[in-house]
């Protein structure tokens, strides 16, 4: 026999009995996607959204929302499929208006095979964006869920109204699992100006985790959002508390994302520096390597070349739907971010 064939048929054995030994996985993908202003076209007199209308400043009119939400759904069919051949299993949105457009984004073409269901409440937020949560229905079960307020308040003394922090606990394929979704305040005013209202919210957020971890210490709770701070800033790495590895002695949260940061990656781009607001953070717990049931496996930004801006002085940003008030018809300003959890399988 030719010894290149039989190297090949040795290569393949031992491919094959290193398979058997490391069994069989089932991988699930979380994801959470900033979407970038997905508005309606109607105007509604309760919140700022003049602009986000065809008579608006941005001349937002239906054909361009159609349009929005055929991209926005095709990212989402693609995030980790790469690995599960399939879309993920559990989606957090922010920057959704209402409940409607997420109803228009599940039921596209696209996303509608899969059987998405919605949990959303409207927040108090000024503009009239929300946080909410998709899942497929076949794979995740909710039992309860609650939309937990964020009072802060201005220099003035006065409410800054802002986005609500959705808490969803339920089954992913039996395994009891909590999940946050978060849009923290923007950086709007400053960066040391409203660094208060972001510690606030990590203030509740952590107010939320230790309510949990008091009725049992090994909760499976993801915590993921658009944080408006980075991975090592005050508020994430000390209001909130978290770790870039497991420290099994401490609730500390871990956040895989953190060493993400430290190599210069991002989510979204401002004046040529990268930023990771967009983070998914998980107790201890998820960090076992023991793979009877869910744990955590990796994490990462999804940016492939379509939704990356190609020419210009923004070249390998995030393209967006508008820049500086110019429609330039793609996706969203911030790169989606995902996870993968993974359990072995007899």
């Amino acid at each position: 026999m030719d010894i290149k064939i039989m190297f090949l048929i040795g290569l393949l054995i031992a491919n094959m009995a290193q398979s058997q030994s490391e069994g069989l996985f089932s991988v699930r993908t979380i994801a959470f996607y900033n979407v970038e202003n997905l508005f309606d076209t109607i105007n509604d007199s309760l919140y700022f959204d003049d602009e986000m209308t065809p008579d608006g400043n941005y001349n937002w009119t239906f054909q361009r929302y159609r349009l929005k939400i055929s991209l926005i759904a095709e990212v989402i069919s693609k995030i980790g499929r790469s690995i599960t051949q399939t879309c993920p299993d559990i989606v957090g949105l922010c920057e959704v208006e209402n409940l409607n457009v997420i109803k228009d984004l599940v039921n596209h073409p696209i996303l509608r095979p899969y059987d998405f269901k919605i949990i959303h409440y409207d927040s108090p937020d000024e503009r009239g964006i929300d946080v909410a949560l998709i899942y497929k229905s076949d794979r995740f079960i909710p039992t309860s869920f609650k939309s937990q307020r964020l009072l802060i308040f201005n220099d003035s003394d006065q409410r800054d109204y802002t986005r609500d922090q959705l808490v969803v606990e339920g089954l992913l394929e039996g395994e009891k699992f909590y999940i946050i979704v978060n849009h923290w305040p923007s950086r709007s005013g400053g960066v040391a100006r409203s660094s208060p209202y972001r510690k606030a919210a990590a203030r509740l957020n952590r107010r939320i985790i230790d309510s949990v971890l008091r009725l049992n210490f090994d909760a499976k709770i993801i915590s993921m959002g658009d944080l408006n701070d980075n991975p090592t800033d005050r508020s994430i790495k000390n209001t909130l508390t978290s770790t870039a590895r497991e420290n099994k002695k401490s609730p500390s949260l871990v956040n895989p994302m953190e060493s993400l940061y430290k190599k210069g990656e991002g989510s979204l781009a401002y004046r040529d520096q990268w930023s990771l607001f967009d983070q998914i953070l998980l107790s201890k717990n998820l960090m076992n390597e023991n793979r009877k049931s869910y744990t955590f496996w990796k994490t990462g930004i999804y940016h492939p070349s379509f939704l990356q801006t190609n020419t210009g002085n923004y070249k390998g940003y995030p393209f967006r739907t508008y820049v500086g008030g110019s429609y330039r018809g793609g996706y969203s300003d911030h790169f989606p971010v995902y996870a993968f959890l993974i359990k072995k399988v007899d």
